[in-house]
């Protein structure tokens, strides 16, 4: 019997990563429209396409984060680096919501959340199913870890899309989902075994859960930041973005907007993982008897935590607003993936229960 359960929970997370290629596809070709659009915009008659420094000017943007424009109206993102270039190149433009002035829907964005909608719901039956044929919570290894995980990344990203539009961060975070499912499925599966002792606690629901939680809000926090460095005019990576044709770009909010939502975000995930932090130690004491042992998982987490603190210390600093601030953002979730894939798996310490 549990056996066939382990079986139908592989079967059903296969299933959501084939609905959430299909989402990542929509939001994609979403991307695309935003791209086309934009490219007719410059294109027309008495459009401004490039500024006197060479830099292509930005076409201001439908509709600002969150602005209802379901009847086609048009407001601002606040970005005042660009020059105007009319009203007839901004009836070419799509807003953020995927509604152009023209009242035209974006149907692969819709499709796109939908379809992130249909493989949460699968993801979840096959987390629960590996959860029943376990008897326990289904995150005490490497690939249990990687399922619940990617499921709370999702789940945290529908939840914000209630408060906030950021349905165009869908093609990074279903990629980011859907190369972790991929990399766990494939390398980090493991078989249900019974739980060493040190982890038969209830530490082990509330630690670990937090844990994730705080990831969940670090990958969405950290995918802004790129999208702000990408934004972000006369930055090396701004540049880039502007060789690269990335013309999606001036359809989304302006930089500061993206750094204020980021920095939202990475607040919530800090304090998730301050109480991780926390609540290792207090696990530690019970399991081992002392709150502190140097293990490498500890003193990566602790660095974790260090990153994000100085990130949050220096964004209340009006010096380290800006590229600066996103480029420690960035690298607080690049510290993050590599406590998640190198740590876990090439340092042994007394956290190796993944049974790679």
């Amino acid at each position: 019997m549990t056996q066939t359960l382990d079986q139908l929970s592989i079967i059903l997370i296969y299933s959501a990563m084939a609905v959430y290629a299909l989402a990542f596809i929509a939001f994609a070709l979403d991307l695309a429209r935003r791209s086309a659009t934009v490219k007719q915009a410059v294109g027309a008659p008495g459009a401004e396409v490039a500024g006197g420094d060479g830099v292509e000017e930005r076409v201001p943007a439908v509709a600002a984060v969150g602005a209802a424009t379901s009847t086609g109206a048009r407001g601002a993102t606040g970005d005042t680096s660009g020059a105007g270039s009319g009203a007839g190149d901004e009836r070419s433009l799509v807003s953020l919501d995927g509604v152009d002035a023209a009242g035209k829907r974006s149907i692969a964005l819709r499709l796109g959340v939908s379809f992130t909608i249909l493989g949460f719901v699968i993801q979840i039956g096959g987390v629960v199913l590996r959860g029943i044929a376990a008897s326990r919570v289904p995150w005490a290894n490497m690939y249990e870890f990687s399922i619940t995980g990617t499921l709370l990344i999702v789940a945290v990203f529908l939840v914000v899309l209630l408060r906030e539009d950021l349905r165009f961060l869908g093609t990074f975070v279903i990629g980011l989902v859907l190369v972790l499912l991929g990399i766990s499925t494939v390398n980090y599966y493991v078989s249900i075994v019974p739980l060493p002792p040190s982890l038969q606690s209830a530490w082990l629901v509330i630690h670990v859960l937090v844990a994730i939680l705080g990831t969940a809000f670090f990958a969405l926090g950290g995918a802004l930041s790129v999208l702000q460095l990408l934004q972000t005019r006369g930055d090396s990576v701004g540049r880039i973005a502007t060789a690269l044709r990335m013309r999606f770009l001036k359809t989304l909010p302006d930089s500061e907007s993206l750094e204020r939502t980021a920095y939202r975000l990475n607040i919530v995930g800090f304090v998730f993982w301050t109480f991780t932090l926390i609540a290792g130690a207090i696990w530690a004491e019970r399991a081992w008897g002392r709150y502190w042992g140097w293990d490498t998982k500890e003193v990566w987490t602790f660095i974790i935590w260090v990153i994000y603190a100085g990130y949050i210390h220096a964004r209340a600093t009006r010096g380290w607003r800006g590229s600066r601030s996103a480029w420690l953002a960035i690298v607080g979730f690049a510290a993050v993936l590599f406590n998640f894939g190198v740590v876990n798996v090439f340092f042994k310490g007394l956290h190796a229960y993944s049974g790679l």
